[in-house]
């Protein structure tokens, strides 16, 4: 389930932002606002939930 504080990564290849992992800022009318912060940026972006995936970065580190 996607809520806002989730991690999330888009899922679609066709996208821009394919692979970039974010932060769900808010979530209504099937769609979603992530935020993504990378070293001197931020960007606001909305996307179809469709085109995203929960994401745990912390369970990704420990993998490694």
């Amino acid at each position: 389930m996607i809520l806002p504080g989730t991690t999330v990564r888009v899922t679609n290849p066709d996208d821009t932002y394919y692979s970039f992992e974010g932060l769900v800022q808010r979530v209504s009318d099937g769609k979603a606002a992530i935020l993504f912060e990378g070293g001197n940026w931020d960007k606001l972006v909305t996307f179809q939930l469709s085109e995203l995936e929960a994401f745990d970065p912390i369970a990704v580190k420990n993998k490694k």
